[in-house]
């Protein structure tokens, strides 16, 4: 076997481990997907179910990738799916605008290409599907990824066979009140569907004692999210330890993640312990792991390999048992694809995944945080400060916060500083003065006095008409801009009544 298929096989056994000790339906589902996804370099991967009850309905249980692409897919699964049910066979596809399987004019509209789909099997009954979605133009699936993603549907099929769980998941919700109020004490706050998704990620994580991926833009929390894995987990009475790896200079990583003993080098007085000898028994959180030099990365995959280390200039190995959890600001398959990162390291890492959504994924948190920000700063500068204008709240949740949540904190910081100590409400002027013209702007947008249907469409309306023009009403270039076929843009143009002048 090559290495590739080597990190592929560890990474399904490493699955196969980690489902056993899943009890979480939802965890099931999403590890399954996320995985499938990072092993075959997939843009997307969609699980879809049959429902046990009426053995017709289909149901999207997860996907991996945006909310947007797995709504865009919906037709596109829904018909590749009904395929593999009703052949009871894999499909794999090189480009599925051209697949004769399918009308040729089906899936125009989808810049997907490559697709791969496998039945989900128990006892000889179709369960579902696990399918596979590449958007790359020059990226195809091969007959061995076939062959692999088959045996992958063998090993998760039994996780995903307790039709009581599946009835429950397409019937009713989990009660999730308790889980949120437990991780409020790790100072994660929020009630949306995607941080709720977080906090069941977090929870099964947490009882299972392998290492973790945590991945997530700038200033979402993953530290937070990292302690509050370690402190639910057996490992809670050790330590924690975490470092930064994008703030300690390369010549100085070995030493700090190893030690050192005395005389290794110039100004190695003393001999010190690293970072992993004092995190023995405990979790060691290495935040932006990308910006780990290259030598690093292999010794790195050396201490998780065989759980031992050797101190800069010490010609003795010592033991350790710690628990890994690194972090990303950015993908890190998509750096181990620029050859910027180890695959051999990614794999080793990516054992059970946790993706953080960014600020604007939960938009609906926001006043929950905002306000929550603002009884701490109001008690740490001992004002009276009760509330927001209104006039706020409805900025905070518009605005695109680059930084989530660290920006939030510190907005929300500036203005109660800013405010003074016997003010009960926190009024719009107390906005610092480089937002001041983003809330004029928001003023100067009519009220909404229309229908969301009847809006959307209004300005729908506006960008084909502008798209016409830019065109010279040339309706092929003007769909072509759009990105919709012409046959859906003269479909539009006679629905909204769109004429040339």
């Amino acid at each position: 076997m090559n290495a590739v298929t080597d990190n592929r096989c560890d990474a399904i056994l490493d699955l196969a481990g980690l489902l056993a000790q899943q009890n979480d339906f939802q965890e099931i589902i999403r590890l399954s997907t996320q995985k499938a996804a990072d092993i075959m370099d997939a843009d997307t991967a969609i699980i879809m179910m049959i429902n046990p009850q009426t053995r017709h309905t289909l149901k999207t249980m997860h996907r991996e990738g945006s909310a947007d692409k797995g709504n865009k897919y919906h037709f596109l699964q829904t018909n590749v799916s009904g395929w593999v049910i009703d052949n009871k066979a894999a499909f794999l596809s090189g480009d599925i605008h051209k697949d004769k399987r399918f009308h040729k004019t089906l899936f125009q509209d989808l810049p997907v290409r490559a697709v791969l789909c496998v039945p989900l099997c128990t006892a000889g009954i179709v369960i579902g599907t696990l399918m596979l979605l590449s958007e790359k133009p020059k990226f195809s699936f091969s007959e061995e990824d076939l062959v692999f993603m088959e045996k992958y549907a063998v090993i998760i099929a039994p996780f995903l066979r307790n039709v009581q769980q599946i009835e429950q998941y397409f019937t009713s919700p989990v009660v999730q009140e308790n889980l949120r109020l437990k991780f409020e004490a790790f100072g994660l706050l929020g009630k949306s569907q995607k941080f709720m998704d977080l906090l069941h990620s977090i929870e099964s994580a947490s009882h299972c004692d392998v290492r973790v991926l945590i991945e997530g833009k700038s200033g979402t929390g993953k530290e937070l999210v990292a302690k509050a894995i370690h402190g639910s987990s057996i490992r809670s009475e050790a330590p924690f330890i975490a470092m930064d790896c994008g703030a300690i200079p390369p010549h100085l990583m070995e030493s700090e993640l190893f030690g050192h003993i005395k005389g290794a080098f110039t100004g190695a007085a003393a001999s010190r312990k690293g970072l992993f000898e004092e995190a023995h028994n405990g979790t060691l959180f290495m935040d932006e792991i990308t910006n780990l030099p290259m030598d690093m990365q292999s010794k790195l995959l050396r201490v998780l390999q065989e759980g031992e280390f050797r101190p800069v200039g010490s010609n003795t190995t010592r033991e350790v048992n710690v628990r890994v959890i690194a972090a990303a600001g950015k993908p890190l398959k998509k750096m181990v694809r620029e050859g910027k990162f180890r695959e051999d390291l990614f794999y080793r890492l990516m054992v059970y995944p946790v993706y953080i959504p960014a600020l604007d994924e939960r938009k609906e948190d926001i006043p929950l945080l905002a306000n929550h920000f603002l009884q701490v700063f109001a008690g740490q500068q001992n004002k009276e400060i009760e509330s927001f204008h209104e006039e706020i709240i409805d900025f905070m949740k518009t605005h695109p916060w680059s930084g989530n949540i660290r920006e939030l904190e510190n907005f929300v910081e500036r203005m109660v500083t800013l405010t003074p100590g016997n003010t009960k409400q926190i009024d719009v002027k107390r906005i610092p003065p480089e937002f001041q013209e983003m809330i004029k702007e928001m003023r100067r947008i009519p009220q909404l006095n229309k229908s969301l249907t009847e809006s959307l469409e209004e300005y729908e309306e506006k960008l084909i008409v502008r798209a016409l023009e830019n065109s010279q009403w040339n309706q092929s270039r003007a769909a072509r801009s759009l990105k919709i076929s012409e046959q859906t843009l003269r479909y539009k143009m006679q629905k909204l009544n769109i004429k040339k002048p």
